[in-house]
């Protein structure tokens, strides 16, 4: 940590940081330093698919944050999980390949009167970095540092779940990345031979490493940044204050400094440094550099609603590892073959569809599972059956993330206010009652699945509405916490080129960029969006 002079700083070693670290230092005249707060990524735990379950609520691997008591959900908290390692968030996610629906993009080009937003101007970007299993075709890409592969297990209940979403109407699919994805079909994966594929090992190991012109440094904390005013009265960001866990170090850039912190740390860090709701900062005694309203607002996420059903006659995981014997098996079955449910991503089969006839697209979206558990960390219960989780993908409630304090340690405050709306509501009734009819389908009569929650009794709006926030929780998409727009939105936090208004020099590339969430897993759209960034930065640094 001697050096503290770079060209270009990238804040957070996830998803995007890791792509636009790789991307930058290819031209090796540019020196750029990555700061990552967690630690590197060798954890064993990181690199088994089903390790999510021991970095998830791990200090060793997770930010640890809990959002705040909320409405929708009967006055519950739930917990947060961020990625605070090497690969960020995709050392902990559920490993799904998910790019969304063409109309997802085409919103965000009118959102930020940005052509270059639409699907198919964003398609390349997707395909500039995707290693696909089955080749390169005119939707996907072959040879890039990003592993996309089939899943590495199958269960006899999700067979006959994906048959009765088909005798229910649901069309079968066997690629949901085309650009519309209703269908039901077994998901796509970003593993590699069995083991978890983050963007650490894609694209830090071993080209970053080997790069004279790459620094890395872990267990850094971004802590606030460096604002200065300029001779025409223009403020500009010209490095960042980094804690190291014992010294605070000042570290300049001479371009660019480009936080990838995340839909959560992005706010947090922009609010510490004097950017953000001019109210919020001075509640807390900062200093306001510049009043940006929507920095912490417009907070989206999935909710999924789990609904399970036991089942007769047919394994599922929760008897099969409730024994020694079971577990086992499982564990030499994975260190033989890279096979069986130490491969599982935690949702395998997958599912778009629309909660009432009259929906013009799939609206919903499934994670289905061969178990069962009271909530996320719980024990598996003692009886067979699977979860069928249904979310609504484009949720109208709005959330927020504040600081809760001016200090780097405090975690924000998050406030998703999901169900918050009556048309969210709805949505979720209704997903139910689609569930109920897939369930009650032929293919999956031979099982007798029996509603166990939310319960077969409940049938009215208000009634589901209700149960949906005692059972529901986060999918760990949290997005749009510092959108890009028009000039004209006062909202808009960021230009359609990821640049911070009325802030020279920083950028924000990270799920927060994004105007709407996408109708479906967002990390991969979180890269295509890392990637375009990189080439925009290079660009403006070569006046092109």
């Amino acid at each position: 940590m001697s050096d503290t002079s770079f060209d270009y700083i990238v804040i957070g070693g996830g998803t995007a940081g890791c792509l636009i670290a790789n991307r930058l230092t290819s031209d090796s005249q540019t020196r750029v330093l990555l700061l990552e707060a967690g630690r590197r990524d060798d954890y064993h735990w990181i690199h088994i698919p089903v390790g999510y379950l021991y970095c998830i609520g791990n200090p060793r691997t997770d930010w640890l944050y809990n959002t705040e008591a909320d409405a929708g959900l009967n006055g519950r908290a739930l917990r947060y999980p961020r990625g605070k390692t090497l690969g960020g968030c995709s050392s902990i996610n559920g490993m799904i390949y998910m790019r969304g629906q063409r109309r997802d993009y085409d919103g965000w080009a009118s959102a930020t009167g940005d052509a270059r937003w639409t699907w198919d101007n964003c398609l390349p970007y997707f395909k500039k970095h995707e290693d696909y299993y089955k080749g390169a075709d005119e939707m996907h890409g072959a040879g890039g540092e990003w592993r996309v592969e089939r899943a590495r297990v199958r269960w006899d209940v999700l067979d006959a779940f994906a048959q009765a979403a088909q005798q229910a109407g649901i069309p079968h699919s066997e690629d949901f990345n085309r650009g519309d994805n209703e269908g039901v079909g077994y998901f796509q994966v970003n593993q590699k031979d069995g083991w978890r594929w983050n963007t650490a090992k894609a694209f830090l190991r071993p080209t970053c490493y080997g790069r004279p012109n790459f620094e890395l440094w872990t267990t850094a904390q971004a802590v606030n940044l460096v604002i200065e005013k300029q001779p025409d009265g223009t403020q500009r960001c010209t490095g960042v204050r980094v804690w190291t866990g014992s010294e605070m170090i000042t570290v300049t850039a001479a371009q660019e400094v480009i936080s990838c912190a995340g839909s959560i740390g992005s706010p947090q860090l922009l609010q510490l440094s004097g950017i953000g709701p001019a109210q919020v900062l001075r509640q807390h005694g900062i200093s306001v550099v510049h009043d940006s309203p929507g920095v912490g607002a417009n907070l989206q996420d999935h909710l999924q609603i789990r609904a399970v059903f036991k089942v007769d006659g047919v394994p599922t995981l929760n008897t099969i590892a409730n024994s020694w014997m079971g577990k086992a098996r499982i564990g030499l079955q994975y260190a033989f073959t890279r096979k069986g449910p130490m491969s599982m991503a935690p949702s395998q089969l997958g599912a778009f569809t629309r909660s009432s006839p009259d929906m013009p697209y799939a609206n919903l979206e499934y994670h289905v599972q061969p178990l069962s558990l009271d909530a996320f960390g719980e024990p598996l219960h003692s009886f067979d059956a699977f979860t069928a989780s249904v979310c609504n993908l484009n949720p109208t409630s709005r959330g927020t993330v504040q600081i809760r304090s001016n200090r780097f340690e405090d975690a924000p405050l998050i406030a998703p206010n999901y169900l918050s709306t009556e048309a969210d509501r709805k949505v979720a009734a209704d997903s139910l009652r689609v569930t109920r009819r897939i369930a009650a389908q032929p293919a999956m009569a031979k099982y007798k699945p029996v509603e166990w929650k939310p319960g077969a009794q409940y049938e009215t709006d208000d009634d589901l509405a209700r149960l949906a926030g005692d059972i529901a929780t986060t999918i760990f998409h949290p997005i749009g916490t510092t959108k890009m727009g028009r000039d004209e939105d006062p909202m808009a936090v960021l230009d359609s080129n990821f640049r911070v208004r009325g802030i020279a020099g920083l950028r924000v590339v990270d799920a927060g960029a994004m105007p709407t969430i996408t109708s479906g897993n967002t990390n991969s759209p979180t890269l295509m969006m890392a990637e375009k960034a990189a080439e925009w930065i290079r660009a403006d640094a070569r006046g092109t």
